[in-house]
């Protein structure tokens, strides 16, 4: 699912190094989920004696990771003894940027390093203008946008993920199609990204729909869910006992397989699908006015028009026999419908449910409604990104973008 760039990262050469980079890891992981705390707060929660917390915490200082607060008693909570020093994350220390470069579409959100955004901005692309040099263009042009939205700099990135519709391997490369439409969703940008940020994933956009769902969406606490990404092609996220499977390509998200089911035989997206419906099956007398994009059939049917409720519920049938295949292949607790608006999703789940016990012999999952809209790929991206910052930083060591003691602009070395 993912690549990263960064400065080589340094393995501890010897046990105590070792140590010490656990004991790093450990109050940096507590930080970034704590709000404010003492030496004693961290030593509790990360099992450390009191002055090595304190040598972790004052390196972690030092290289802007952390910060110091005014002390107990200057905001008016000390009653006697020594105050206790108070630290917490430096949140505007760096930035992470999550972008979702879709076939038509690029959305791009800058967050800081509690995953607040900053930001979140929406550009429609020229699908006549595609090839991988203008899509590089656009991506490039997307997120300096953003940044600048953000009162941001390159300088300020500490990791980006980047969500295309192709599978991606482990080393951010997308594998040949038979028409080029893989690689041109995927212009190398890892590479193109690679150059200026110090850690950088690329991911298949219904992967990161995923991430979405089970960090902030319908999947939270969850450990066994597919998320089904509806979009111009359906694609799916599947996480078992708490992975997101990848596979050797990339490939576990891509449906091409629903060419094959009956029933579905393709992997277009439910919401071409109903305009494409809607327009077939319009009645003839008298001249039909029904809604010919479908997201305004689904609209329709909520206001009750028969001829568009028939068309959803061809569509639920559909997404039955979808979760049911899944249900079987990958026996998840939830499947989770993503990428429209909470509305329309739940409009189709329900049309869905109805079928979905005949296509099963294992206890069906729970089918659900997504409520992170459209913009479910950019919000899973932010988190990928994220997650990439809080587990790589301390390998960038104190040339990382956010450390006092690296200027803007100081070149980064990189791997392949």
């Amino acid at each position: 699912m993912t690549t990263e760039r960064s400065i080589p990262v340094s393995i501890p050469s010897s046990p105590a190094a070792a140590v010490r980079r656990a004991s790093l890891d450990g109050v940096l992981a507590y930080a970034w989920d704590a709000e404010v705390f003492t030496a004693s707060d961290a030593m509790s929660a990360v099992g450390l004696t009191r002055s090595t917390t304190i040598d972790v915490i004052e390196e972690l200082v030092g290289i802007g990771l952390l910060t110091e607060l005014p002390n107990a008693r200057s905001v008016g909570d000390y009653r006697k003894g020594r105050p206790a020093r108070r630290f917490e994350l430096r949140a505007d220390a760096a930035v992470v940027v999550g972008t979702d470069v879709g076939p038509d579409h690029i959305t791009t959100a800058v967050a800081d390093l509690r995953g607040r955004m900053l930001t979140l901005e929406h550009t429609h692309t020229d699908l006549d203008h595609d090839s991988p040099e203008q899509r590089r263009a656009a991506a490039t042009a997307a997120v300096d946008d953003a940044l600048r939205a953000a009162g941001r700099s390159r300088s300020d990135v500490l990791a980006l993920c980047a969500g295309v519709p192709a599978p991606v391997d482990a080393t951010g490369v997308s594998p040949p199609h038979r028409n080029g439409f893989w690689r041109r969703m995927n212009p190398d940008l890892a590479e193109l990204f690679g150059a200026w940020v110090p850690l950088v994933r690329v991911s298949n956009d219904a992967s990161l729909a995923a991430v979405a769902e089970g960090s902030v969406g319908a999947a939270a606490g969850v450990s066994d869910y597919v998320t089904i990404l509806s979009g111009e092609f359906l694609g799916a996220g599947a996480v078992v006992d708490g992975n997101l499977l990848r596979g050797a390509h990339g490939g576990v998200a891509e449906m091409v397989a629903f060419d094959h089911v009956a029933g579905v035989d393709d992997a277009g997206g439910l919401i071409g699908r109903i305009g494409l419906w809607a327009r077939e099956d319009a009645p003839a007398t008298p001249p039909s006015t029904i809604a010919s994009d479908g997201r305004a059939v689904l609209a329709d049917a909520r206001r009750g028009d028969p001829h568009a409720q028939s068309v959803v519920a061809r569509a639920g049938r559909v997404l039955g026999i979808i979760t049911g295949v899944f249900g079987s292949l990958f026996d998840p607790r939830r499947v989770v419908l993503s990428g429209m608006t909470a509305d329309d999703a739940a409009d189709l789940v329900r049309a869905a449910r109805a079928s979905l016990p005949r296509e099963l012999d294992l206890p069906a999952p729970e089918l659900v409604a997504s409520t992170l809209g459209v913009d479910v790929v950019c919000i899973g991206a932010v988190s990928a990104a994220l997650e990439a910052g809080r587990t790589g930083v301390l390998d960038l060591g104190a040339r990382w973008a956010g450390s006092p003691t690296m200027a803007a602009g100081d070149p980064v070395a990189t791997t392949a």
